[in-house]
């Protein structure tokens, strides 16, 4: 088994304000709020509401796939650079069954991460079953000098 990975940079305040529940943008659609974060692990959670299943009785696939890229991106904060900003570059994703009701609830690692980039492995789960496994990595911008050449 490989060694768990340390991290240059871990912003404990940060985490904890990437808590807080968003109203804005897909998190705050989905209602996703992050239940734990530790340097380099998340795990986040969205409950199934009426709104988000669609006429054959599941919710759409694109908001588990829209739900593991939102968690791709805010696991990367806290240990990043201050002012660096995450990208996804890509991700794939297996949908393993269908979600209709209940809690859904995703856990997060980074398995790799160099200055530029980072992998990060998700594992989704509903009503205690797996549903969903992704990977996917994530460059990481660094902050621009500013434009004064001032620190």
């Amino acid at each position: 088994m490989a060694a768990a990975l340390t991290f240059e940079h871990w912003n404990p305040e940060l985490a904890e304000r990437m808590k807080a529940r968003s109203t804005q943008s897909i998190d705050g659609f989905l209602g996703i709020q992050v239940a734990d974060f530790q340097a380099g692990s998340l795990v986040a959670e969205f409950e199934v509401r009426d709104e988000l299943v669609t006429m054959i009785g599941n919710i759409h696939g694109g908001c588990i796939t829209a739900f593991v890229d939102h968690c791709l991106g805010v696991i990367m904060y806290p240990i990043m650079p201050k002012r660096s900003w995450a990208a996804t570059t890509e991700f794939k994703i297996n949908l393993l069954a269908p979600v209709s009701e209940g809690k859904v609830i995703a856990s997060a690692e980074v398995v790799s991460m160099s200055k530029r980039q980072a992998v990060v492995t998700i594992q989704v789960e509903n009503q205690e079953r797996l549903v969903a496994v992704a990977q996917g990595t994530v460059t990481i911008v660094p902050p621009r000098p500013p434009a004064d050449g001032a620190s």
